[in-house]
């Protein structure tokens, strides 16, 4: 390290780093330096407090965060003091249009846009969301998540996210850093690449999420099989998955339960349930309880996060409503400390949530009739699976071997013959007007729940069809 590491490596002080900046610009900084310099360390001390309180709650978890998650606090900021300003006679805090009595001043399009609403869910809509999201909305999910969970099951309060793949980015930045090792099945989702690695500069690091045509629920310590013991590292658990619409059985839970507690016996392992497909699992012997509730609690170095949404919960892929549950107290001072830090990291970047869209998603959580529509969605994408899995049982091993699945909203297939995957995705374009997804060079991906349940088997002639062909081309 060269004059000044050390400098730059202190969280939160930014002296040497602000003198070289000043120096850098001719010094005009300065008056700024000495300005800013008491709440940088009203940050730092805040930041300090709050590592202090995970580190007491979770020395595992403490471990495991990132420099930018030790340093990240929720600042004093507009949000923080418009919040302190709640209820009083004049609020002249936060820069959004209102009547000066709290009561937003929409445009007549909008207002009508929004008319089903009540007036105080509709005056909701129309202004800023708290940084961790609608109270009410909170802790409505948190209900929805335990459903059947043990009391002593503990789970902090959801902090709002813009979708899922927000939530994954925030945890990307509280847990993931440099180098740090993240395990994840392969084939897997190819954004956790970007969210993780490209972002962070993580490793992403894989082994088979299928072994000679089964699940194998020990990919993810195979592919920390060769990490220094006692390095921290993250493990993605997507259940059911995507691509491979595949739940575990009750045997392999156990399993995969039982590889991660041994792995958590090496080093400090945050396993991220990426929770997307949550309940949709079409097997009855199959749980569709999310992982998440198994690892709570399991082990002292092995921390759940579970990242989950309204999206395909609850069929609201436009609302992009995502919540982040860790394993603690609502109230407790570890929850607290993570809420501060993932609000520091939302209002860096997208500021705060949606509000309108966490209005609708409380709407239908607010429904007693919801459960029930749930499971009816979830009935009918059980047929698309089972008439999909028909199809498939009468296809050709020659041309592609189906991998097991049972559950979300995925098939995935195996090519035989060392035809090149996105080579039959054009083709299927081109000569059979049919759109799948290609994943590295052996495998295709059937989304089937975006195809009606009577076209699965004409799909699935028109798959075998094209993947003949190019097979024969090779001849």
């Amino acid at each position: 390290r060269g004059p000044g590491a050390a400098e730059e490596k202190t969280p939160g002080t930014g002296s040497g780093r602000y003198r070289r900046e000043n120096a850098r610009h001719g010094g005009t900084g300065a008056t700024e330096e000495r300005g800013s310099g008491a709440r940088i360390r009203r940050m730092t001390d805040q930041a300090a407090t709050e590592n202090a309180a995970i580190e007491a709650a979770s020395p595992a978890l403490a471990a495991l965060l990132s420099p930018l998650g030790r340093r990240a606090t929720f600042p004093p900021d507009i949000p923080f003091q418009a919040a302190a300003a709640r209820g009083k006679a004049f609020n002249a805090t936060i820069g959004q249009v209102t009547d000066g009595e709290g009561r937003a001043l929409g445009l007549s399009p909008v207002e009508a846009a929004l008319s089903g609403l009540s007036g105080e869910d509709r005056n909701r809509a129309l202004l800023y969301s708290p940084i961790a999201g609608l109270p009410e909305l909170r802790d409505r999910w948190r209900g929805w998540q335990r459903r059947g969970v043990a009391v002593e099951k503990s789970s902090s309060l959801p902090v709002v996210t813009v979708g899922l793949t927000h939530g994954l980015s925030l945890v990307a930045d509280l847990f993931a850093g440099e180098g740090r090792a993240v395990a994840v099945p392969a084939p897997f989702w190819g954004n956790y690449r970007q969210t993780f690695a490209l972002r962070t500069g993580a490793r992403v690091l894989s082994a088979p999420a299928y072994r000679h045509g089964r699940y194998n629920p020990k990919a993810l310590t195979e592919a920390l099989a060769e990490e220094p013991e006692g390095e921290p590292a993250l493990a993605i658990l997507n259940h059911p998955s995507n691509p491979g619409g595949y739940m575990p059985t009750p045997e392999e839970r156990a399993e995969l339960v039982a590889a991660l507690v041994g792995e958590a016996d090496r080093r400090p392992l945050l396993v991220v349930c990426d929770d997307a497909y949550a309940g949709l699992v079409y097997e009855p012997e199959v749980s569709r309880d999310s992982i998440f509730w198994d690892l709570v609690g399991v082990h002292p170095s092995l921390v759940p996060v579970k990242i989950d949404g309204g999206t395909k919960e609850l069929s609201f892929f436009g609302g992009r409503v995502g919540f982040v549950t860790f394993p603690f107290a609502p109230e407790s001072a570890a929850a607290e400390a993570l809420d501060s830090k993932m609000m520091c990291l939302s209002r860096a970047t997208v500021g705060s949530p949606v509000a309108a869209s966490q209005v609708v998603l409380l709407q239908a959580l607010r429904d007693g009739a919801i459960e029930a529509e749930v499971e009816a969605l979830r009935q009918r994408l059980g047929d698309r699976y089972r008439t999909l899995r028909s199809a498939l049982a009468g296809i050709d091993p020659e041309l592609l071997t189906p991998l097991p699945f049972n559950a979300g909203c995925f098939a995935l297939l195996e090519l035989a013959g060392g035809v090149d995957a996105d080579r039959v995705r054009r083709h299927l374009l081109d000569a059979h007007d049919t759109g799948l997804v290609s994943i590295g060079e052996r495998y295709l991906r059937i989304a089937f729940c975006s195809v009606r349940n009577a076209a699965l088997p004409g799909l699935v002639e028109r798959l075998s069809a094209g993947v003949a062909e190019l097979q024969t081309a090779r001849v």
